[in-house]
């Protein structure tokens, strides 16, 4: 039979397709996960509902006194001072949500929230690849570029929960769209914008009668990030021309984070994590013609260690580093 905490913490993750709920210690061992469907159509007066249900069926099992702290990961826009969010775009009619006061007031446990990607952020310092340093950034590198800033010991959130907006930085004039901006950093750097990268250059390709072989018998239309790293990997030209587009952007917007923040870890996560073999040569070679050397020397790129599990983990570590 497994032992039970006599102290532990609670994660609650929203997502805009799944939800969980997790029970770990100071150790960040779990003990249950409650996994069910967000079902956003029903407003999140019913989605709150189904975390009360799932939270009063925990405190049977787990004794609500022993609670240390709850904490929450939330895509954004949000207020983590506030407890509010505020219209996060894959939760339709979360608006103005004070689900801080909502569940502290319900069970008196103190309650956290903070954005999904500063959430992960945590995660990957307190248990993953930034476990140990002092001035880590965290990147997404998923379906946008969010990211998450530890600065001096400390989770970096700025003055009202926008540091750490790189996704937003301009890095060429034109360029595939990411967070609104044509030529940003989440542009050429995020499966969204990869993909627009992709489809891009494979019309010019095809307009100009060269053969692309990695699309053939395959809608232009419906390519995507996987599909043109699983070619590049197998050593197609034009796969890797993409990637080796996006590699050099992100080595830009590397280099201009480690001027500026100079950080000891830079953790990368999802399509870099997955694929560090076809972006880290052009990383490192962009690195040392833009970044400060002596910056470069002192920081470690790192791809995530946690994987698909940092959901698992993310709301419990902004719990547990709540309680500190």
């Amino acid at each position: 039979m497994q032992e039970k905490p006599t102290r532990y913490f609670i994660g609650i993750d929203i997502g805009g397709t799944k939800c969980a709920i997790v029970v770990g210690d100071f150790e960040f061992k779990i003990y249950k996960k409650i996994r069910f469907e967000t079902k956003t159509e029903r407003g999140y007066k019913e989605l709150l509902k189904d975390f009360y249900k799932h939270l009063e069926e925990l405190f049977i099992e787990y004794t609500k006194d022993q609670v240390q702290q709850i904490g929450i990961s939330c895509g954004g826009p949000l207020d983590s001072k506030k407890g509010v969010i505020y219209s996060p775009p894959n939760l339709p009619g979360w608006d103005n949500v004070p689900i801080v006061d909502l569940i502290q007031e319900k069970y008196g446990i103190p309650t956290a929230i903070q954005n999904d990607a500063n959430a992960c952020a945590l995660a990957e310092w307190l248990m993953g690849a930034g476990k140990g340093t002092q001035n880590m950034i965290f990147l997404t590198f998923g379906t946008g570029m969010g990211s998450g800033l530890i600065l001096n010991g400390q989770l970096y959130a700025g003055t009202n929960d926008l540091g750490g907006e790189v996704g937003h930085i301009r890095l060429a004039k034109d360029g595939p769209v990411g967070f609104g901006k044509a030529g940003s950093f989440e542009g050429f750097c995020s499966g969204g914008g990869i993909t627009q990268l992709a489809k891009t250059i494979v019309a010019r390709n095809i307009s100009e009668g060269k053969v692309v072989k990695f699309v053939e018998g395959i809608d232009v239309d419906k390519l995507d990030t996987k599909t043109v790293a699983i070619a590049a990997n197998n050593g197609d030209l034009v796969a890797n021309e993409i990637i080796t587009i996006s590699a050099e952007y992100l080595g830009k917007a590397l280099a201009i984070l480690i001027d500026m923040l100079n950080p000891q870890c830079i953790v990368i996560g999802s399509i870099y994590a997955r694929n560090v073999e076809l972006f880290k040569p052009h990383i490192d070679r962009v690195l040392e013609m833009e970044a400060i050397p002596s910056a470069v020397e002192v920081c470690e790129i790192k791809p995530a260690e946690l994987g698909d599990t940092i959901g698992d983990y993310a709301a419990l570590c902004v719990a547990i580093n709540a309680n500190k």
